[in-house]
């Protein structure tokens, strides 16, 4: 039987976020599986894994805030930016104690608080002509990389023992944590890498609630699987239950775009909302979009989930 849900998976150090993937492919004998968002080797914490149908949340998921706690390590610049990786620039401890001032600190973190250009690692998945980056870095090259728009929500520094600071960063999607210590690195002229990655939010998905491969396992072997799948509809409770009555049931089934009613729900013109729409048993069918124009509301359908048990 195929599952259908969400897992909230702890990804442990070590592993990549396809060798999750290819693990859980085996432990639930399952090959629709698919994750929310990549996470470094090096990298602990969040990473929500979707099942069977829900592999259509993907795209939902992705978009979502991620929270980190990060610990960064000034004084010292790689070719990875992290610490794995080989030291391109490096000055003395001694050099950063004397140079870098709680004033300096917070000064330089503050400067990149909201909408932010940044500029993605040579060490990242990122296409330029057909050709990932890390292949190309893996070469001994290294090209200009296109900045990106990302956007830093909150980085609150949570200790500071030079030459490390630990501090917690809630950003956008497409953030690249590693790039954020190179670049307070070279705010403060002292160059920076990061040394530790968690990942303790990733939308409504936090760190306490994860569970390891181990975990999961054990519950495949218990045949306790589907206790620890969240249900599409429930992942996706952030938008407002919309159910209707049973002559829309038709429309619905087919994923048809229709009309409504003023008396259904009440939205102003020309502003789109969403909804999770049940039909007249209470069955979640999908994610719709609803709009108003020239007095008449509509519901469309973007995301399909009926007949797949979520």
């Amino acid at each position: 039987m195929s599952l259908n849900g969400v897992i909230n998976v702890y990804k442990e150090k070590g592993y990549t976020s396809f060798d999750v993937v290819a693990k859980l492919r085996g432990i639930l004998k399952q090959k629709k599986i698919g994750h929310t968002g990549t996470l470094d080797p090096d990298a602990c914490g969040v990473l929500p894994v979707c099942l069977g149908s829900a592999t259509k949340l993907c795209d939902f998921l992705t978009d979502k805030v991620k929270e980190y706690v990060v610990t960064m390590l000034l004084g010292t610049e790689t070719d990875t930016e992290d610490i794995s990786g080989k030291v391109i620039n490096h000055v003395d401890d001694s050099y950063v104690i004397n140079n870098v001032t709680t004033e300096s600190l917070e000064s330089a973190v503050n400067k990149f608080l909201g909408d932010f250009m940044q500029t993605p690692p040579m060490y990242s998945a990122i296409k330029v002509d057909g050709k990932k980056l890390y292949e190309l870095a893996r070469e001994g090259k290294v090209i200009e990389r296109k900045k990106r728009p990302v956007t830093f929500f909150n980085i609150e520094i949570l200790s500071v023992d030079l030459p490390c600071v630990k501090m917690r960063v809630s950003c956008s999607k497409g953030t690249y944590i590693r790039s954020l210590c190179r670049d307070i690195g070279n705010e403060l002229k002292v160059y920076g890498c990061m040394k530790d990655l968690v990942r303790t939010k990733s939308g409504d998905f936090h760190i306490e609630d994860t569970l390891t491969l181990y975990d999961i396992s054990c519950k495949a072997s218990e045949g306790l699987i589907e206790s620890v799948l969240i249900p599409v509809s429930e992942v996706l409770s952030g938008y407002d239950k919309l159910m209707l009555d049973s002559s829309y049931d038709k429309l619905l089934h087919n994923g048809n775009s229709f009309e409504l009613s003023d008396e259904v729900f009440n939205i102003k013109d020309n502003i789109n909302m969403m909804y999770r729409v049940f039909d007249s048993n209470g069955e979640f069918i999908g994610v719709f979009s609803a709009c108003k124009s020239n007095g008449v509301c509509r519901l469309k359908c973007e995301k399909m989930f009926y007949g797949n048990n979520n």
